[in-house]
């Protein structure tokens, strides 16, 4: 019994441990810059090409993700391959994410289309909930903690956001700021723990010698 659990700690911290290279942070913080940057383009290119123009943008982001993995992190941490148990928990964790991705784009395709009719508070509440839910489900699946924080600082964003607006009557309902605000201190995070993540784990250079 005792082997198992040490199994599944070793296995616990090896799955952490791949997740430590800060690149996940880096995919979310360029995703939230989708929601400071767009509003700025919607007044010139409308509120549907505002989001769909960064399309190719999160392609690019993803492709240099996957290559950094491949050339950088894969060198210094090799190939890890995980358990029954750990397997089912990241096929949950993809299903519950992707139910809240496909939420996530209906509610913006309904403020979007109906912003006059909904209200801001509305939109705000529902906005908050979705974040904070979708983040804490992966921090919960992916043994990621950090992952409960990005929820709530993102989930407090569109309040921030609305305060700015009816404050300080910033644009666009404040999203810019706030979510640049967060956008910009996840990725802050991101390239520290990257950078950490370089010098902690240097790369695995092959014995080419012949003998002596």
């Amino acid at each position: 019994m005792s082997e198992k659990l040490n199994i599944k700690k070793a296995e616990r911290q090896v799955f952490q441990a791949a997740l430590s290279d800060g690149l996940w942070d880096i995919v979310i913080a360029g995703l939230l810059l989708q929601f400071a940057i767009a509003p700025l383009l919607s007044s010139s290119l409308g509120d549907f090409w505002s989001s769909a123009v960064f399309i190719p943008f999160i392609v690019l982001l993803m492709i240099t993700i996957w290559l950094l993995r491949k050339y950088i992190v894969k060198p210094r941490m090799g190939v890890v391959k995980f358990g029954k148990s750990r397997v089912r928990r990241l096929k949950k964790f993809t299903i519950v994410m992707l139910a809240i991705n496909v939420l996530t784009l209906i509610i913006g395709l309904v403020g979007s289309f109906y912003f006059d009719i909904l209200s801001g508070r509305i939109m705000t509440i529902t906005l908050s909930v979705t974040f904070i839910a979708g983040f804490s489900f992966a921090a919960y699946f992916l043994d990621y903690p950090r992952l409960y924080i990005y929820g709530l600082l993102i989930g407090i964003a569109p309040y921030a956001g609305e305060w700015l607006y009816t404050s300080y009557g910033a644009p666009h309902h404040g999203f810019p700021i706030a979510f640049g605000f967060v956008s910009g201190a996840i990725l802050l995070v991101a390239l520290i723990t990257f950078i950490r993540f370089l010098h902690s784990n240097p790369v695995m250079l092959k014995d080419t010698s012949q003998g002596s």
